[in-house]
């Protein structure tokens, strides 16, 4: 915990706080998650303030893709490891049995608790300048708004200026037990005649998945 605090170069004033946003629900009823509900405000609007500075002339849209690019769970997971969290995290056995310390969701959801531990411990400058520090090896530049487009609004874009008509997306079929579903949806160009399928824990990722799949075919046979 020690060294913890000095990689994220806070020290704190009240211990506990830490400890609990390393805590899981499946460990002890003084879990993260209140702390997690806080520090996802605190991360968003840290974020959208660090763009605002950084990216001044992009409107608003681009700006919400970048930092939605920013906070999404792969990239908070990322940024947990590389702060050494998996080792950290308070576990019930069950969760440890079931591989919860390289859980993404899990650690990208102690990480926000930790910022929203922060914030608590000596309030919003502190917990700002730690997400700063958090992201200060990505380069932030207007070329990221582009890259942040998620795939079914790079797609929509690609065939309305060509003057296409819009995707289909139907669920094929849905995969697994209740409590583990896999999604199959196929993404249907009627004008091209094109038809891509793609997979995912929910119909909203399995229409990305499958908008990607098409938005390369398509580009692929594009002059």
């Amino acid at each position: 915990m020690q060294a913890l605090q000095s990689r994220l170069r806070h020290r704190f004033a009240d211990p506990a706080l830490l400890a609990r946003a390393l805590t899981h629900r499946s460990f002890s009823a003084d879990h993260n998650e209140r702390l997690e509900f806080l520090g996802d405000s605190v991360l968003g609007l840290a974020v959208a303030h660090m763009l605002y500075e950084a990216l001044g002339q992009l409107p608003e849209g681009d700006l919400s893709r970048v930092r939605a690019q920013l906070v999404r769970q792969d990239s908070l997971h990322r940024l947990a490891l590389d702060l050494g969290l998996p080792a950290l995290l308070r576990l019930g056995e069950g969760e440890l049995r079931s591989g919860g310390q390289s859980r993404p969701s899990i650690l990208a959801d102690a990480l926000e608790a930790v910022i929203g531990a922060v914030y608590l411990d000596a309030g919003f400058d502190a917990a700002s300048a730690l997400v700063r520090r958090l992201f200060d090896t990505i380069h932030i530049s207007p070329a990221m708004s582009a890259a942040a487009k998620d795939s079914k609004t790079a797609l929509q874009e690609w065939l309305q200026g060509r003057k296409m008509q819009l995707p289909q997306y139907q669920v094929a079929r849905v995969l697994g037990a209740a409590h583990r579903q896999t999604f199959e949806v196929t993404c249907t160009v009627v004008e091209r005649g094109l038809a891509r399928a793609g997979q995912g824990a929910s119909r909203r990722a399995a229409e990305q998945a499958a908008a990607a799949s098409m938005l390369q075919a398509l580009q692929s046979t594009s002059p």
